[in-house]
């Protein structure tokens, strides 16, 4: 019976921190949005790909001597 009195404040402890977890994670925004994702994969839309760099002329001349290691 003595185990009684460091496990019932050990699970008052335990659950405190579990609400508290809860809690700062809906006030975080983490339960906002919950069907976003899913229908986000399905769509069709491609992402625009980022744009290379295009070489000039006057690039191409400054790295000519330039060796790749």
């Amino acid at each position: 019976m003595d185990i009684l009195y460091i496990l019932i404040p050990l699970s008052v402890v335990l659950v405190a921190i579990i609400v508290a977890a809860f809690l700062w994670a809906i006030r975080s925004g983490q339960f906002d949005d919950l069907e976003g994702p899913a229908h986000r994969i399905l769509s069709d839309e491609d992402e625009q790909p980022v744009s290379s760099p295009t070489c000039t002329p006057d690039s191409r001349k400054r790295n000519a001597g330039a060796r790749e290691v």
